[in-house]
């Protein structure tokens, strides 16, 4: 029975349940059309997730890189937004069911993204602190702050620095990123902020698993993104695996050889990995063990005639992606172009086509002036890198006014490396995000 307030009309319903990079370009193709489109998300905004390392670490505030659903399809007729959680799908009766009630569909979209992976460590899941939404990068800056602040009562020398020191572990582009923002704070912003404190008792660590950081990119900008890191005094770790956290210090083992590394540090940063965030309810063989979603080269969930995902939670394996394509934006707004062309011509009774991914390149930024850009053949690095990493990041956030407050934000940090936007709002504690996250996976809400 639908009780989600959904009007029924006479023409195919399309449920989307994700507003991504996915989701809403999805939703974008079908305007016009004699559709009735239902986009069902948690939250009532679209976040631009790479620059959550930088609310994070107080360069810019959240609604700088978030812009309201509703706003955004404000002119777009066809259309229902409903701020929901989805508890699971159920084919057989053509259901998504939610917090709010069920809902009826002709064709579902599956493009919820992907979530942390931990990998089983239950300890490290508790005790990190991951940068995947909007609240979590304002826990984690909340957090920052509040233990320099205790940091500054603190008589013990070593508590103190675990205090002030930081574990981020990946060496991806969030991890590099952000370990670069770090630097940058302990050089030119924290000591003006606590001169109380030495802040260079302030460690920063980047532990990454593999033999070098940025994999996806080649070893020139990897290299030169690690000298980039030493110069502003972050201690990278590589082939070094996280084993266990007790709130003070990370206890690792440092690949092939198996030493055992002690690293002190209260806070730590997970950015090791990311698994799909699947829909329950869907068979078994369908979903993998990473949490992604087996679809066809129509990006069709295999078992299933009118299901498809795509994006982050979608694994379309072919013989140039074997393990199914990259985990980034570009390729789940493509996949949501063709899919939209797709469902119109099934809809038409028409042939589809099939998926090709288009490679649109990597960068990464280490700080003002510093970052590695690939584009093809094309590859940079130093300032013009940086300056095309900034015009391409700007020229992505949804909304004009999103990219006048950004650009401006990074204009005065670039003039004198402020990051103004250091506040306390709300308190952070370690406990009630633990409770508040095991009460969601009780109550089977998984987006």
């Amino acid at each position: 029975m639908e009780n989600i307030a959904v009007p029924p009309l006479n023409v195919p319903r399309i449920v989307i349940i994700g507003g991504g990079f996915g989701g809403i370009r999805l939703a974008k193709e079908f305007k016009n059309k004699e559709v009735q489109i239902v986009l069902l998300d948690k939250n009532n905004y679209h976040t631009f997730q790479p620059l959550l390392y930088q609310v994070a670490t107080a360069g810019i505030e959240p609604d700088s890189i978030s812009f309201p659903l509703r706003k955004l399809f404000k002119h777009q007729r066809n259309i229902t937004f409903r701020n929901a959680r989805v508890r699971k799908v159920i084919p057989e009766e053509q259901i998504v069911e939610t917090n709010i009630g069920s809902l009826s569909y002709d064709h579902l979209i599956i493009a919820t993204g992907s979530r942390t992976n931990f990998f089983g460590m239950n300890v490290i899941e508790d005790q990190s602190m991951p940068l995947k939404t909007i609240r979590q990068a304002l826990d984690l800056r909340h957090l920052m702050l509040q233990n320099f602040e205790k940091a500054l009562i603190t008589a013990d020398l070593k508590k103190r620095e675990s205090m002030m020191s930081f574990i981020i572990v990946g060496g991806g582009p969030t991890g590099v990123e952000l370990a670069g923002a770090l630097g940058e704070l302990k050089r030119h912003v924290l000591p003006q902020d606590y001169p109380e404190l030495d802040v260079r008792r302030m460690q920063i660590h980047l532990v990454e698993a593999g033999p070098r950081l940025l994999s996806a990119l080649s070893e020139k900008s990897s290299q030169k993104a690690l000298d980039y890191l030493k110069r502003l005094d972050v201690n990278v770790w590589l082939d070094t695996m996280v084993k266990h956290h007790d709130g003070h210090k990370v206890d690792a083992t440092v690949n092939p050889s198996g030493q055992k590394l002690e690293i002190m540090g209260s806070n730590l940063i997970w950015s090791a990995g990311v698994k799909g965030n699947h829909i329950a309810g869907l068979k078994e063989d369908v979903v993998q063990n990473n949490g992604r979603i087996k679809v066809d080269s129509f990006n069709q969930v295999e078992s299933y005639d009118n299901i498809y995902a795509i994006g982050d939670v979608a694994q379309m394996t072919t013989e140039d992606y074997p393990f199914g394509h990259p985990m980034v934006a570009p390729v789940a707004i493509q996949q949501a172009k063709l899919l939209a062309k797709n469902i119109w011509a099934k809809v038409k009774g028409k042939n589809l086509k099939t998926f090709t991914y288009k490679d649109k390149g990597a960068m990464a930024t280490i700080g003002k002036n510093k970052a590695v850009v690939e584009v093809g053949k094309f590859k940079s690095q130093g300032a013009f890198a940086w300056f095309i990493w900034m015009f391409v990041h700007i020229m992505s956030l949804v909304g004009y006014r999103n990219k006048a407050i950004v650009f401006v934000n990074w204009l005065w940090n670039y003039v004198n490396y402020d990051r103004g936007i250091r506040l306390i709002i709300r308190p952070f504690d370690l406990q009630l995000r633990n409770d508040r996250r095991k009460k969601e996976e009780e109550e089977r809400i998984v987006f």
